[in-house]
């Protein structure tokens, strides 16, 4: 149909389309949601992170408006119609619109507000353009795909109301089509992602590059006379083997007599179950000699079977060498990954190793036997955590603990950060006099020393990590760590916002490796000395020996980021 007077012009038509399309409330909802989704969250964006999380939050927005739009019909209120709908949707459209290129204006500047103090290049000129762009594309493909579901939804809705009431056909239409979809997506989209996720970690976790030969030192996991073959390690168990730092080097920067650290390692296919290849794990452990040191980790890696280097090389060399460690690997994947689909997996490795490592450590004489510590980073922090039992606390407890970048869904350290002194922030909890736990972020926190008791337990974490501080209550509360004083490497522009908030951080999980290694959750080499310190309390440390192992530690940092480079 035409106007009387000849074609309409090209902006009513375009009201007309809209009018038939979406709605003004949805366009200046999803406006402000990508709105607030350009200020800064812990961990800053690329273009294209930016620009996929703000397309995101636009059809978010949306989605809440016709949520709210479809509650508002069921109930039969009152719709505004006519030509002054019209209006009413252009005058919200454009709105929508200044709102939305205002705050991209201020996007490089909010994103600067975070690189700079975590030392990273400021964002391009460019970037309100590129997230611009890129938020379009995702905002309307998501919005597409938002119209079929609804239309789905509405087809089945017709099709209840020949059996049931109008209103109940609309909720139970609604009801049904979500959990179709939700079947669909995580039977078959989401299961097929794991399924490739895990062949592709499998295979790379088996392939073992030419110039990587088994070890020829009989006290190296993977040597010919260990009980676990170097095609059994796994690949991130084979890279802990190969960079065990040797006796010389050692002493090359402690200036004194060293020994050479021990590492047993149990990669996933060296045995069936968790109970054996703990088991196994403590036979190499006995065969190198490791119950002999003076100092024995329990570590858990993280999911893939990563031990941080910046943790380990750093204990053996405040310990000159005195140092073994055994670990053991329990999946393929990413940690993020495994937490979703095999959260169990890794507590009972982690319970498994303690165990079996706490019996035997037991039988040894008292006056013989070596201090006992954990240690785990990101999922290896939280299985670690898992692995304790309080009757093993009692009698002849373990020495200490240093968790890193624990994850958020950590009991124990949730437990523990709510209970903190309610002075101090929840990015660095105080426990009362701090005698058996204390909170760190490199170097606050650890004082007084003579304030310990005879269990020493340090998380490491810093106050950027969004592993550590990711908040599903973000949905509608003001997380306690945004509150000041705030993290020295926290943008002073960051808000909270319901909803995009949790998205913010959720996304922030993703790229939480992606920044200069002492910020998110990438723990620094030099950070893990001062809590390695103060659990293990190494002898033999002056003012001038420290300075020499920080300054070796941070051109060891920075010859590793010049590799990545």
């Amino acid at each position: 149909m035409t106007d009387p007077g000849g074609p309409r012009p090209w902006w009513r038509r375009l009201v007309h389309f809209l009018d038939d399309n979406v709605t003004g409330v949805g366009l200046v909802l999803g406006a402000l949601f990508m709105a607030a989704s350009l200020t800064p969250s812990l961990i800053p964006r690329s273009e294209i992170v930016q620009g996929v999380l703000a397309g995101v939050c636009f059809a978010a927005g949306y989605g809440v408006a016709m949520l709210g739009r479809w509650i508002w019909m069921t109930l039969d209120l009152p719709m505004l119609r006519g030509p002054l709908a019209r209006r009413v949707l252009l005058a919200l459209a454009l709105v929508a619109a200044l709102i939305v290129g205002w705050f991209l204006s201020q996007a490089t500047a909010w994103q600067n507000s975070i690189r700079a103090p975590m030392g990273m290049d400021l964002a391009p000129p460019r970037l309100p353009l590129m997230i611009g762009t890129l938020a379009f594309l995702v905002a309307a493909l998501l919005l597409t795909l938002g119209k079929l579901i609804a239309l789905f939804v509405r087809r089945l809705t017709r099709r209840i109301e020949r059996v049931v009431p109008r209103r109940a056909a609309h909720l139970l239409g609604l009801v049904i089509g979500a959990i179709l979809l939700w079947s669909l997506a995580n039977g078959v989209l989401f299961s097929g992602f794991i399924r490739t996720a895990d062949t592709s970690a499998r295979a790379l976790d088996a392939a073992i590059p030419p110039d990587s030969l088994p070890p020829a030192d009989p006290l190296r996991t993977g040597s010919p006379a260990s009980l676990v073959s170097w095609e059994d390690l796994g690949r991130e168990g084979r890279n802990h083997i190969a960079t065990t730092p040797t006796a010389d080097a050692i002493a090359a920067v402690t200036g004194g007599p060293a020994m050479q650290p021990l590492r047993a390692y149990v990669g996933l296919n060296a045995a069936d179950t968790a109970e054996q290849r703990a088991a196994l794990a403590v036979a190499e452990l006995d065969r190198i000699g490791g119950f002999g040191r003076s100092i024995l980790v329990v570590a858990m890696p993280t999911g893939t079977g990563w031990l941080d280097p910046a943790a380990m090389t750093t204990l053996e060399y405040l310990h000159r060498g005195d140092v073994a460690t055994v670990a053991l690997q329990y999946s393929y994947l990413q940690s993020w990954i495994s937490l979703l689909v095999e959260p169990d997996y890794s507590a009972e490795a982690g319970r498994a190793l303690f165990s079996a490592v706490y019996r035997h450590w037991l039988t040894l004489p008292e006056d013989a036997r070596p201090d006992l510590y954990l240690y785990g980073l990101s999922l290896g922090a939280y299985s670690s955590q898992q692995s304790l039992r309080l009757s093993e606390m009692i009698d002849q407890p373990f020495a200490g603990a240093l968790w890193v970048g624990p994850p958020f869904v950590s009991p124990l350290w949730q437990t523990l950060t709510r209970e903190r002194d309610p002075a101090s922030p929840e990015w660095l909890p105080r426990m009362d006099r701090g005698q058996t736990v204390r909170f760190t972020n490199g170097d606050q926190g650890l004082s007084p020393d003579d304030m310990w008791g005879g269990i020493r337990i340090v998380y490491l974490q810093y106050a950027s990590d969004p592993i550590v501080f990711f908040d599903t209550g973000a949905v509608w509360r003001r997380p306690d760590w945004m509150n000041p004083p705030r993290g020295p490497d926290i943008s002073p522009a960051l808000r909270w916002y319901p909803i995009i908030s949790f998205l913010q951080l959720a996304f922030d999980m993703a790229v939480s490796l992606h920044v200069p290694m002492g910020h998110g959750h990438l723990y620094a080499y030099d950070d893990h000395i001062a809590p390695w310190m103060a659990v293990t309390q190494p002898p033999g440390w002056d003012a001038a020996g420290l300075a020499r192992l920080r300054a070796h530690f941070r051109a060891v940092q920075a010859a590793e980021a010049g590799q990545a480079d």
